[in-house]
């Protein structure tokens, strides 16, 4: 006699159900199985889409940059979680904090006061809330400087735009438009070559 074959049910992916009055921060730390880099906004997880390569070494090049001017008094992290407030947790790409922020190697977030620079390097998928949520959330909570990092058209080559706080309005003002040399004063000296991109 033959065995009897059954049929294995289908996957499924079970979604938790979201709190009636949204997520907060400390769901978003203390939740098990997330994605890698999932981030907080107004009270929803936002699940980040695999990244372009140019997204990545974006992100190593700047990093370097910056690491090797960075005043001894701050530090580069990169990918973590900057907690705005209850409801608001995003993950810039780049962030330039204080060191006394660094606490333990084990941390996963820092507090917004503490980031004095935050960068987003735009991908398809995030190009609202790059362009508009969360450097108004930024903004807002007084991170003194914001870069919004932009891939071109002509060589793909990363396209750098600097912008600083006014604080009495709380909105960001556009300081300039950097394509091959990133070189700035503010919030220390930086040279970076953006056409290292091209051996990378």
């Amino acid at each position: 006699m033959g065995e009897t074959m059954t049929a294995e049910p289908p996957h499924t992916t079970s979604w938790p159900m979201p709190p009636l009055d949204g997520y907060t921060v400390d769901d978003l730390l203390t939740l098990p199985d997330l994605p890698p880099h999932t981030e907080l906004i107004d009270g929803s997880l936002v699940f980040v889409s695999p990244q372009r390569y140019f997204h990545s070494v974006v992100i190593d090049l700047l990093v370097s940059g910056l690491r090797q001017t960075v005043r001894p008094d701050l530090r580069i992290a990169r990918e973590m979680t900057v907690v705005i407030d209850k409801r608001n947790g995003p993950e810039p790409d780049i962030a330039v904090v204080r060191a006394e922020a660094v606490r333990s190697r084990e941390q996963t977030y820092f507090e917004v006061g503490d980031v004095i620079l935050a960068v987003e390097v735009v991908s398809p998928e995030s190009e609202a809330r790059d362009h508009d949520t969360k450097p108004h959330k930024y903004a807002n909570a007084g991170i003194p400087h914001f870069w919004r990092v932009e891939m071109t058209n002509t060589d793909a080559r990363p396209v750098v735009h600097v912008f600083e706080l006014d604080e009495e309005k709380r909105v960001y003002r556009s300081t300039g438009l950097h394509h091959n040399q990133l070189k700035l004063s503010v919030p220390f000296t930086i040279d970076i070559d953006l056409t290292e991109i091209d051996h990378l």
